[in-house]
């Protein structure tokens, strides 16, 4: 429970200060330290925020952890940061086994809550985070779910495309993302291939995003699944000094560990889906698509046009209208960097390209406008609790789908 405070750097913005708090400090951490760092300088905001602490169980690697990303302070126990007086927003990056409870006790103690996705590792768990966060809108506090890639501009620019009608009907939406990190058997058995903490493979880590995605550009939810998952690993080595197959850095690679364990969570998922205007979707999430690092694409087609994107683009759309004449009608590419393209009035002039980290910072930016303002953030918790029944309902599908050997081949005669 130690508390490690350094002096905090003047800023001579004059915007009242928003105290944030974060809890975790790995590779979503220093994302989320990037986005507060960052926005304050770039966006011209109503409220000022202030890198007041961030928390995490290895005193002495949260504290390099502060000093590196900016914080005032470090905690070793998330209910300690809670309780700060100069926390007014908790960032929450833990694995998902202890969203809801953080999360809750947050709410109950008057704070702001940003949680990473997916909300939680069970539909009660968000059922319950969305009731906590009701009760707390009544008294004036927000709570917003982490769906970063909203944020990218060109996929915000895709949505009011959608919005505008540019595509007409949706008949089809198909997502894939792809990476692959657990191709190695001998990559060692991390928080996120353990169910108790992550809650699920691929289908969670991966799959939140592009259902949410789906969900976000169609501007309608998903209403049927029918899925599949595979796991195709089921025993990797332990982490060295970490009984249960995970290391108090948050589940990063660790050399020596001794012995192997269960892999509790599905290296892949693929499904198909239904969405409210009966557009039909596929899907497809796995970490075990030998050389694909980050591969997210995305595809709508309408019955008046169509739209495409690429994460390893993503500056850029694709975009086909279906009204023109056949003799000129093409694909065209729209580069997402004018300055009335979504964020890119506080960025750089036409042309120069933004990057990943930037979507925190449009996150934080579109938080703290909604915590000025009283209004209600989007995605709010309602919509990470409308991914996790998605999920649940991939997962049960999964379960219930038989596996039917095909007719045997006739035999020439």
């Amino acid at each position: 429970m130690a508390r490690q405070d350094r002096k905090e750097q003047t800023d001579s913005h004059s915007a009242p200060t928003l105290g944030v708090g974060m809890v975790g400090y790995a590779f979503m951490g220093a994302a989320h330290s990037q986005g507060w760092r960052t926005v304050g300088r770039v966006f011209d905001l109503p409220l000022r925020p202030r890198l007041a602490a961030v928390c995490g169980r290895d005193a002495a690697a949260v504290r390099a952890a502060a000093d590196r990303h900016g914080w005032a302070a470090a905690e070793t126990d998330w209910r300690d940061l809670v309780a700060r007086d100069d926390v007014q927003v908790v960032d929450i990056c833990t694995p998902g086994d202890s969203h809801a409870e953080i999360a809750v006790a947050a709410l109950e103690a008057g704070k702001h809550v940003l949680c990473e996705k997916p909300l939680a590792n069970s539909v009660a768990e968000a059922e319950a985070m969305v009731a906590a966060a009701g009760r707390a809108r009544a008294r004036g506090q927000v709570a917003m779910v982490g769906f970063n890639y909203r944020r990218v501009p060109a996929m915000t620019y895709a949505r009011r495309l959608v919005a505008d009608g540019r595509l007409g009907a949706l008949r089809h939406v198909r997502v894939t993302y792809l990476q692959d990190w657990l191709v190695d058997p001998d990559f060692p058995l991390t928080w996120r291939l353990d169910r108790r903490h992550a809650g699920s493979g691929a289908l969670g880590d991966l799959g939140a995003h592009i259902v949410d995605l789906a969900q976000y550009l169609a501007g309608e939810p998903l209403v049927g699944v029918s899925a599949l998952t595979e796991t195709f690993v089921r025993e990797r080595p332990l982490l060295a000094g970490a009984s249960a197959g995970l290391s108090a850095s948050g589940g990063l690679p660790a050399p020596g560990g001794a012995g192997r364990g269960a892999v509790t969570v599905d290296d892949a998922a693929v499904f198909t889906g239904r969405l409210a205007s009966g557009a039909l979707a596929t899907f497809e999430a796995t970490r075990m698509a030998t050389g694909r690092k980050n591969g997210l694409r995305l595809e709508m087609n309408g019955e008046r046009g169509s739209l495409a994107f690429d994460l390893e683009r993503l500056n850029e759309l694709s975009y086909y209208d279906g009204t023109e004449p056949a003799a000129t009608a093409g694909f065209r590419r729209i580069l997402v960097t004018e300055p009335g393209h979504p964020y890119l009035e506080a960025w750089w002039p036409p042309g120069h390209a933004l990057g990943y980290e930037h979507t925190f910072t449009h996150q934080a930016r579109d938080l703290v406008h909604a915590i000025a303002s009283g209004t209600d953030p989007v995605p709010s918790f309602a919509d990470g609790l409308q991914v996790q029944r998605v999920l649940a309902a991939v997962e049960e599908s999964a379960e219930k789908n038989a596996v039917y050997t095909p007719v045997a081949p006739v035999q020439e005669v």
